[in-house]
């Protein structure tokens, strides 16, 4: 009988890499405006070489604009999520995938071992890659 050979997904292999990061004294307009230019709706925070919060669209809209909050004095560190939950970029994607749904979250940053920021996976980086390796390979040994 022929088992599939399972192809293991990492992290690594799917995430975007190049991350911009904003500062926790930037102001909520510029961090706005990195979120435009780079299309994207999270932001990781830095300060000092290391990781140190996460800003998303919808943090800049809940926790300041529908505040009265305004964006040109209102700094990042202010609206920033500061607890961080990432994944390394050597796990499984079906571990990220796990961390995602028990955070209920769909970006996740992702750190190497000596816990420096290497990029950002999110649910539509995971979408776009192969992960029915793993379910074939299963199904073919469950027969």
């Amino acid at each position: 009988m022929y088992v599939h050979e399972v192809v293991n997904h990492y992290v690594r292999d799917v995430m975007t890499h190049h991350v911009k990061i904003a500062s926790p004294e930037d102001t909520l307009k510029h961090a706005a405006q990195m979120m435009e230019e780079l299309d994207c709706g999270v932001l990781p925070i830095g300060e000092n070489d290391r990781l140190v919060g996460m800003l998303t669209d919808r943090d800049i809209a809940i926790r300041a604009v529908a505040r009265g909050r305004s964006p040109t004095r209102c700094k990042v560190r202010e609206v920033m999520s500061p607890e961080i939950r990432y994944v390394y970029d050597n796990e499984t994607l079906d571990d990220a995938v796990r961390n995602m749904s028990a955070l209920q979250v769909r970006r996740l940053p992702v750190l190497n071992r000596e816990k420096r920021l290497v990029g950002i996976i999110s649910l539509g980086d995971v979408a776009i890659s192969d992960t029915d390796s793993a379910a074939n390979a299963l199904k073919q040994v469950s027969q």
